[in-house]
């Protein structure tokens, strides 16, 4: 699908809530601001995600977030490891809780039990607690040393690395 078919997508699908599309429809006649926002999926790099926050497929938001989630849990349901469950915990920047709990939802709909931090963690305790809790996986929500307007998706193995 191309640039400006996945904006009008994004735009009128009610799949996406309406501030989504609220935000889309903002930047309506932008063409450089709508292909940097569709012009690729945002890529899973070293260790995970990272983007800017906002509306499109080439940034952080719940929809990239569930995305990521359900590749994540294809390949835990693949190796029989959902009893062993994945620890989420997330960071202080924007959207952080917001996207855990959203990766918590997506791995509870495919049977995964989920261990979700009550509230904000370093990442060297959810390495911890994917060991202590003997998980198959865990997430981090978090954008390390990025600028404000970032956020990312890590993901650990049983190992904790």
């Amino acid at each position: 699908m191309d640039v400006k078919n996945l904006y009008e997508k994004w735009c009128t699908d009610p799949y996406f809530d309406e501030e989504t599309r609220k935000e889309l429809l903002a930047i309506a006649g932008n063409e450089a601001e709508i292909t940097d926002r569709f012009y690729r999926q945002l890529e899973f790099g070293t260790g995970g995600l990272r983007g800017v926050i906002g509306a499109g497929t080439n940034r952080m938001n719940i929809y990239t977030v569930r995305q990521a989630t359900q590749g994540l849990a294809n390949y835990i349901l693949s190796q029989k490891g959902e009893d062993k469950g994945v620890a989420i915990a997330y960071d202080s920047r924007n959207m952080s809780p917001e996207f855990a709990r959203e990766a918590a939802l997506c791995l509870n709909a495919n049977g995964i039990r989920t261990y979700l931090f009550e509230s904000l963690r370093p990442t060297p305790e959810l390495s911890f607690a994917v060991r202590t809790l003997k998980c198959i996986s865990g997430i981090v929500i978090t954008a390390s040393h990025n600028p404000r307007e970032y956020n990312g998706y890590k993901v650990y193995w049983e190992d904790g690395a």
